[in-house]
This record gives C-alpha cells, sequence and structure tokens, in this order.
C-alpha cells in the first residue's frame, strides 16, 4: 500500500504554483509590543531570557516603572554585565503631574537608551513603556525613529506600550497587537505579585 502512494507520488508532475520569497536578510529587528491587552512587557521579557540563553548582553530600559520593584528587575540584579537593567520612570505621568519633569525624565532615559543601542555590545535592547513616552509627547516620535536607524545592523530591539504611533509601527519588521479579552482588573482583582510586577 505504502509502496503504491509512493509511485503515484512520483507519477504526479503537475504543475505548482508557489509564493515568491524575499531574499533571506539578517538583520537586527525593529520589534514593538503594542495593544490593550496585558503581555507586552512580559513578551518583551521572554525575549530577553531567551537572548541570555544564546550568551547575548542585553540592556533594558523602563520609562514608567521606576518607581515599582518588579520582579524583572530584582532578577536583573545578579545578571549584571549580561543584562542591564535600568528602572528610569518616575510612575505614570497622571501621579506626577508635571509636564516638564516627565519630559525632563524621558529625556534622561533616552539618553540611557541611545547609549545602549549604540554600543555593539548589546545584541537585544529593550525600551519598556516607549510608547507611552510617545503618546504623551515627553518625546518626539521622529528623534526617536532617527535614534532607531543609528543602532548597529544585528542589534534587536523591542519597544512596548499601549498606542504605538503609527510612524513606529510602519518602521517596525514585526508588531503585534496584544487583544484584550478579559482581565481580572475588571473584577476589581487588583495586580498581582510575581503576575503582574
Amino acid at each position: 500500500m505504502a509502496a503504491g502512494r509512493r509511485r503515484a507520488a512520483l507519477k504526479d508532475r503537475a504543475p505548482r504554483t508557489y509564493r515568491e520569497r524575499a531574499k533571506p536578510v539578517k538583520k537586527g529587528l525593529l520589534i514593538v509590543y503594542t495593544g490593550e491587552g496585558k503581555g507586552k512587557t512580559s513578551a518583551a521579557l521572554g525575549a530577553v531570557f531567551r537572548a541570555l540563553g544564546h550568551g547575548w548582553r542585553v540592556g533594558v530600559v523602563q520609562f514608567i516603572k521606576g518607581k515599582w520593584k518588579t520582579g524583572e528587575s530584582l532578577f536583573a540584579r545578579g545578571l549584571k554585565g549580561r543584562l542591564d537593567f535600568f528602572c528610569m520612570g518616575e510612575g505614570f505621568t497622571w501621579d506626577t503631574k508635571d509636564f516638564k519633569r516627565d519630559v525632563e525624565c524621558a529625556r534622561r532615559a533616552w539618553g540611557k537608551c541611545m547609549e545602549m543601542m549604540l554600543d555593539a555590545r548589546y545584541r537585544l535592547v529593550v525600551f519598556d513603556e516607549l510608547s507611552y513616552v510617545l503618546k504623551y509627547h515627553f518625546l518626539p516620535v521622529g528623534e526617536v525613529l532617527a535614534g532607531l536607524k543609528k543602532r548597529p545592523p544585528q542589534t534587536h530591539c523591542i519597544i512596548t506600550g499601549r498606542d504605538a504611533p503609527k510612524e513606529l509601527v510602519e518602521e517596525a519588521d514585526l508588531v503585534t497587537d496584544m487583544r484584550l479579552v478579559k482581565h481580572p482588573y475588571q473584577e476589581g482583582i487588583q495586580a498581582q505579585l510575581g503576575i503582574d510586577f
């Protein structure tokens, strides 16, 4: 029976139509995780974990969560030189209510991003919550896009946060929009240690 199928397959010379594939290119990807759903930072941290497994040096800048003691920042302390983690935010803008201060804070964090991005030792850099900074006009989108284009060719960059601007989405190689289906917060359940931070 199997031999009969093999003979039939060999006789089948019908023309097939195949989609043209682009020539393979190796380059550092610009990845954007955006959307209303939970999981943007978690997806980025999954990539961090994978990159560390391959022996890469990784840099992370968090633009908003600076006041929080997150599990990821606590874990990163033990990986200095492999995982360089900078919590540079002062909390959400609705907490500070000081636009000038928020802009200054975003500028300092973007300076750290540029420093890491231009350092060829980093194979992956993650700019967590950068989309919020762009949405609230703490940094100009054009300046950020120009900076991203200066990174070394093999450096991957992940940007997270809701409401990623259209220009960033167009420039990115990979964009995932996290869709909210259900969230415990809708039932009054607060953020959970080890799950949410």
